[in-house]
C-alpha cells in the first residue's frame, strides 16, 4: 500500500479528514483544530520532514469558506508529497500556527498574514514581511481595491462597466 493511501485512511479515521484529489495529487481537508496535530503526526509518524509550501486561496465573494490555507508536506524517505487544505470563513480568518512543528512555517505564515490577512495564533513574530510595515490592507485578497477602479468580476461586470471611465476619441 502506498504511503499516501495509508495516511488518507489513518487521517480520515483519526482526524475526520476529508479528501480532495486533483491530477493524482492527494490533499486532506482538515479543520483549524486538527491541522497542528495532523502536521505533527505527518512529521513524527509518517516521516514527512519538510513543509514544502504554505499558501492560501481567496474564494471571495464566498464567505463560507472564504479562504483555504494550502499546505504541501514532503517526505524524502518515501519520496512522497501530500497536501492539506484548511477552509476558513469570513473576513477576519484565524487559525493555529505550525511554527512549533515546522520552523520554516514562520516565513510562510508571515507572508500569508501580510498578503491575505490570515492571522496565525501562537506565531512568535507575526508582522509584515513583503509590504511596508505601515501598509493598509492585504493585497492578495480579491476585494482589495486596484487603485482608482472598483474590482471587476464576471458577476458584477455590467454594473461596473457602466461607470467605468474609458478614453475619449
Amino acid at each position: 500500500m502506498q504511503i499516501t493511501q495509508m495516511i488518507v485512511e489513518a487521517f480520515q479515521e483519526r482526524f475526520q479528514a476529508g479528501l480532495y484529489e486533483f491530477r493524482n495529487e492527494v490533499s486532506l481537508i482538515l479543520s483549524t483544530e486538527q491541522i497542528a496535530p495532523a502536521a505533527l503526526a505527518l512529521r513524527d509518524e509518517f516521516n514527512f520532514e519538510l513543509l514544502a509550501e504554505e499558501t492560501a486561496v481567496d474564494y471571495w465573494p464566498e464567505q463560507a469558506p472564504r479562504f483555504h490555507v494550502v499546505y504541501r508536506f514532503r517526505s524524502l524517505k518515501h519520496n512522497a508529497i501530500i497536501g492539506a487544505r484548511v477552509p476558513l470563513d469570513g473576513n477576519a480568518p484565524s487559525m493555529p500556527s505550525l511554527v512549533s512543528v515546522y520552523a520554516n512555517a514562520n516565513w510562510f505564515e508571515r507572508e500569508l498574514w501580510d498578503m491575505f490577512g490570515i492571522r496565525f495564533e501562537g506565531h512568535p513574530d507575526l508582522r509584515r514581511v513583503v509590504m511596508p510595515y505601515d501598509w493598509e490592507g492585504h493585497p492578495l485578497r480579491k476585494d482589495y481595491p486596484l487603485g482608482y477602479e472598483e474590482v471587476q468580476f464576471s458577476f458584477n461586470f455590467e454594473e461596473i462597466d457602466v461607470r467605468k471611465p474609458y478614453a475619449q476619441d
